[in-house]
């Protein structure tokens, strides 16, 4: 009988999240555990809380606690611009550098023939649908700078032409990559210098 069950189960569980390993994951656990009264059990309650109410915005897809996020919901934010990005970490990362103050769109992803990820498993669709309905007056695709992010940019340029003003993310972008690891300043110079498809 291994009476560490419970605690190797929670370091394997742990070592499976991002930027995470075994060694790393082991020592969250022996902290946590340290520290339970003060952190692991205000974790314990925060996780649950989290599982049974985040949830994904049904107009941008923005991860939130309300059916409409925030800045979906700020009408102040209804500004015409709307920018595209490929998954929440990058909708995060262009609001922490505090530049944009349009809405946004997140696609859920790239497109990728190797990965059989077509425009219908993303929200591509959707984001036609909302150029339509919302008085977009220009999309501005925040992609990232990889080979499947500049196919789905060319994919969505073809689908919105001549129906909005197309801009991409122009200096401070490198080739290859990602603005979740872009400072701030980089995500305002680039957003600032935006470029027309």
């Amino acid at each position: 009988m291994n009476s560490n069950r419970d605690i190797d189960a929670l370091i394997q569980m742990m070592a499976k999240l991002p930027g995470l390993g075994p060694r790393s994951a082991r020592r969250a656990v022996l902290h946590l555990i340290r520290k339970r009264e003060l952190q692991l059990t205000p974790l314990a309650d925060l996780l649950q809380t989290v599982a049974a109410t985040a949830r994904e915005c049904l107009n941008c897809g923005n991860v939130g606690t309300t059916d409409i996020c925030d800045i979906c919901a700020a009408e102040k934010r209804a500004n015409g611009m709307l920018c595209v990005v490929e998954d929440v970490a990058d909708l995060w990362a262009m609001e922490r550098a505090g530049v944009f103050k349009g809405r946004y769109h997140v696609l859920g992803g790239t497109l990728s023939a190797l990965d059989q990820v077509g425009p219908e498993q993303l929200r591509i669709p959707k984001l036609v649908d909302r150029v339509e309905s919302e008085a977009i007056t220009e999309v501005i695709l925040a992609l990232n700078a990889t080979v499947d992010g500049l196919t789905t940019a060319h994919y969505i340029a073809d689908q919105l032409e001549g129906r909005v003003t197309l801009t991409s993310l122009a200096q401070g972008v490198p080739i290859g990559g990602e603005l979740d690891y872009l400072d701030d300043g980089t995500i305002s110079a680039a957003l600032s210098a935006r470029k027309a498809l």
